[in-house]
Formats: structure tokens, C-alpha cells, sequence
């Protein structure tokens, strides 16, 4: 009866605490554009896969996103709504990740309502959770096999084991970069050394749930017209690109090394305790995290997920992204590490956790609201008052929710014009994303005047750009130099006339 009432208390401490990160998350996100190519692309492909058009179901080794959205697409085809149901999924997945932990370490009912309110406005989970990418159903997925394979962990019984492929399998479907996962649970296994994935019955059943999706997915592209390997040669290509993209970047390697990237950002833009977390833990945790090895905890469980992925990450082309799965993950053991210090008094734990959370929501202010007002509509309402459905627009794709997307064109170079004059269109749109994107090909359409032109914010967002450091390559100072000299622009979107040479 006792653990009864205190799972009812947790739950609801849990909800109330929800409401506040669900508010945090969606605040003013009614006025925002989706804010990058990708976003735009998914929204896209989506309506595409829902009307029969499978030719873009693997984009991004990614078809279970654009299988799970489908059917919202058969009901409305407006960007927010899709934009708002992922928020509240990247919602959903902060609460079962608390919920996860409260009962792993035996948190109070209270303790579990401070952690859900401390992960739940980590800056970068905030800016993530508005856009429309694979981002918040990853983290369901990564919750998900977290939940899973601490199990296994503590019950070495095959049905665990392939509960926990059926998570990383699911991940798989919705996000390419679940591939990551797998070194990590390899670093698992062997400190468990149980042998239980290596029995062959084990091992067969583990690879024959991963195949499944491939198999089935396989042959439904197959029927649709595509090759049955298009969605394996989505890895191929991420791994050996044929061609640089617009930016210049070729392969996924870091040209411009930049170790302590992901550092750098937390420093700047996340929680400090966080920060303190990645350097604190193993001294305050020493003893729990290096000594009965074959015994699971939670400490050691959610440190070998944190600093795998961040090693491993910081070998790769960087973005805040990268750190996605792990970022809930970091300010977990921030919070455990606080209460250890605190020696779990209550008082001075609400008290501490209270200003980090008044901390966090500041930076949100800065740094997430305060560019979120979209300009967007402005743009296509002036065509359309002007009978000029046709655009083209340089790199961005930010216009055409607003309009008619099949009536926007994307150029990466100005050469381009002389094509999009002979087809007829009037005017191309010199979206400020090119700078985001490092795209530097509109030299001289930059010296065209203005036809009509407004401010963006998001296209000024130190965020936005350090999104797009794995696209440019750059490092991390690199990428905020572009910001600063993007923000000295008081005008991002400037629609200019080639109805004529």
C-alpha cells in the first residue's frame, strides 16, 4: 500500500511538473516558421508518403518518421500542427525519462517533480523540441532502450535482451544516427560478460528483429518503383558522399578539429551545473562507478551513456545535435550528484535546483523566444497581393509552408538565375539562410536593390548556426563568427526582381 501511494504521488508531481515544461516548450511557438531546410523537407515528405509518393520515404535513413506522421497528414496539412505534436512528444519523452530514473535511484515524489522541471529546460532540448526533425521521437526511442536495457542488465534473460533490440530497431527506423547506440551497448556487454547476446539462438533473434524493418521497408520501396536498397545506400552515402555539398564539405569527418566543441557549448549556453556534472562525476561517484563493474547502477549506467557519446562525438563533424540522446542523460547526473552533495536536504535541493531552472529559463528567453517571431508570412502574403506565386529562394525553404511549396524553388547559386529566367519567374527571394549555411554563391544578387525586403530572427540565432556546423564543417568559434556578422544584418529576407537581365 505504502509503494502504491508513493507511485500515485510520484505521477502526480510528475504531470504537474509536465504542464510547466509543456508550457515552457510551447510558448510563442505559434508564431514561429519551421526553422530550417530539414524541417521543411520532412514537413514535405510526410504529405508525400501519406498521399501514396514513396519516392522520398528513406530521406535521411529515416522512414519510420515519415511513416509515424503520415497519418496526421490525411487530417490537416498546417506546419504548425505537425510542430506543435512534436513538441509535445519531446514532452512526453523528458517524462518517462524522469519517470525512469525517479524509480531507478528512489527518488521522493518531489525530487522526481525538480528533476523533470531541470532536464525539462535544458536550453538545446528546448530549441530542438520546436522544429520538426527526427530529434523528439529519437529521444522517445532512446528512452525507451534505456528503460530496456537496464533491465537486461539486471535480468539476463533472453526476453529482455530482445526487448531491447526491439528498441534499438525502432530507433533505427526514425533515426539514422541510432547506428551510435551500438558501439556503446558493445562497451556494455562486454563489462557484463555474461554471454547471454552471444548464444547463437540469442544472436540470430537479435539480428533477425533488426533485419525486419529493412526486409518489409525493402520490399514495399520495391513496389513503389525504388531500389530495394535505397534505404542501406542512405548509410553508403552518408559515409562516402560522391560529391561536396553547397558548403563544400565532403564525408562526415571533422576538417577543422575542434576536441572540446560540445564543452564549449554547455559552457556557454546550458545549465552550469551541467558542465560541473561532466567534470564532478567521476570524482564523486569514484567508487560506484569503477569498482563491482559486473553489477549494474544507475550512476555508472547513465555515465557510460554520456561520456561514450561524447567522446565519441567530438571525433565527428559537430553540431549541439550530436549530444541529443545524452543531454537529458547529463543533467540527470547533475541532479543526483547535487543531491548527494546536499545530502538529499530537501529544502536546500529546491532551493539550488530552483535558480538552475530560473537559470535555464532566462537562457531560453535569449536565446530561443527571443528569435522565435517569424516573418515568413509577410513574404508570401506580399506575393500573393501582387500575383506572383512563383519564387525562387537561395538554400532556405522557410517560405514555402506559406505558400504553395511546389511553387518554390530552391538555388545554391546564382548561375541558376539565368534557368528560373527562362521559365518565367519574376523573382527570387535572398533568404538570409545562405549565411546559416555558408553558402557564399549570391555575391551579386546581394548588390540587387530591394524589391520588398524584412527581418527573420531565427536567421540570426547563435543556435541556428551552431545546427549547421556539421553542414559548413566549421568549428565552434568559426560558426559564431558567421552568427555575429549574420546579426549586424537588420534584414534577412530581401525579395529582388530577375524578371530581366
Amino acid at each position: 500500500m505504502i509503494d502504491s501511494n508513493r507511485g500515485i504521488s510520484r505521477a502526480l508531481w510528475l504531470l504537474g511538473a509536465l504542464l510547466l515544461v509543456a508550457a515552457v516548450r510551447l510558448h510563442g511557438l505559434a508564431a514561429a516558421s519551421l526553422p530550417d531546410y530539414d524541417s521543411v523537407r520532412n514537413w514535405q515528405i510526410v504529405q508525400e508518403v501519406a498521399h501514396g509518393n514513396l519516392r522520398n520515404l528513406f530521406h535521411h535513413g529515416s522512414p519510420g518518421f515519415s511513416l509515424l506522421y503520415a497519418p496526421v497528414a490525411w487530417l490537416t496539412t498546417d506546419f504548425h500542427v505537425f510542430q506543435h505534436l512534436n513538441a509535445l512528444v519531446a514532452v512526453a519523452a523528458v517524462g518517462w525519462l524522469t519517470h525512469f530514473v525517479s524509480k531507478a535511484a528512489k527518488l521522493a515524489p518531489y525530487e522526481s517533480a525538480l528533476l523533470t522541471l531541470f532536464v525539462g529546460t535544458s536550453v538545446f532540448l528546448t530549441f530542438s523540441g520546436r522544429d520538426f526533425t527526427m530529434g523528439s521521437w529519437s529521444l522517445v526511442a532512446f528512452t525507451g532502450l534505456l528503460q530496456a536495457y537496464y533491465q537486461r542488465l539486471h535480468q539476463a534473460t533472453p526476453r529482455s535482451l530482445l526487448r531491447a533490440a526491439v528498441w534499438v530497431t525502432l530507433g533505427l527506423c526514425i533515426n539514422y544516427k541510432f547506428l551510435l547506440t551500438l558501439p556503446i551497448l558493445v562497451v556494455f556487454e562486454l563489462l557484463q560478460q555474461d554471454g547471454l547476446l552471444f548464444q547463437p539462438r540469442n544472436l540470430l533473434r537479435v539480428v533477425g528483429i533488426m533485419a525486419v524493418p529493412y526486409v518489409v521497408l525493402a520490399v514495399v520501396g520495391w513496389l513503389a518503383g525504388l531500389q530495394w536498397y535505397r534505404w542501406l545506400g542512405v548509410y553508403y552515402n552518408i559515409m562516402r558522399p560522391g560529391a561536396p555539398n553547397a558548403a563544400g564539405r565532403l564525408g562526415i569527418t571533422q576538417t577543422h578539429p575542434d576536441a572540446f566543441y560540445y564543452l564549449k557549448y554547455i559552457r556557454d549556453f546550458e545549465s552550469p551545473l551541467m558542465l560541473l556534472a561532466v567534470f564532478a562525476v567521476p570524482i564523486l561517484w569514484w567508487q560506484t562507478l569503477f569498482r563491482q563493474l559486473k553489477r549494474p547502477n544507475i550512476i555508472r549506467y547513465l555515465a557510460i551513456w554520456s561520456y561514450c557519446f561524447l567522446a565519441g562525438m567530438s571525433l565527428l563533424l559537430k553540431a549541439p545535435r550530436g549530444l541529443l540522446l545524452v543531454y537529458g542523460l547529463l543533467y540527470v547526473l547533475a541532479f543526483l550528484s547535487l543531491r548527494r552533495v546536499l545530502d538529499r536536504r530537501w529544502w536546500a535541493l529546491a532551493v539550488v535546483v530552483g535558480v538552475a531552472v530560473a537559470f535555464n529559463l532566462r537562457r531560453i528567453q535569449q536565446e530561443v523566444y527571443a528569435y522565435t517571431p517569424s516573418n515568413y508570412a509577410k513574404v508570401a502574403a506580399w506575393l500573393q497581393n501582387h500575383k506572383q506565386p512563383v519564387v525562387a529562394s537561395t538554400v532556405g525553404l522557410g517560405v514555402a509552408p506559406y505558400v504553395a511549396p511546389s511553387l518554390v524553388t530552391v538555388i545554391t547559386d546564382e548561375q541558376q538565375l539565368a534557368t528560373l529566367r527562362q521559365q518565367g519567374d519574376k523573382y527570387v527571394l535572398l533568404d538570409g539562410y545562405w549565411r546559416v549555411t555558408n553558402v557564399r554563391n549570391f555575391e551579386t544578387l546581394r548588390q540587387l536593390p530591394a524589391v520588398a525586403s524584412w527581418s527573420e530572427p531565427m536567421l540570426t540565432a547563435p543556435l541556428l548556426f551552431l545546427e549547421h556546423s556539421e553542414y559548413t564543417s566549421l568549428g565552434y568559434e568559426e560558426t559564431l563568427a558567421l552568427q555575429r556578422a549574420a546579426s549586424r544584418d537588420s534584414l534577412q529576407l530581401r525579395l529582388l526582381s530577375i524578371g530581366s537581365k
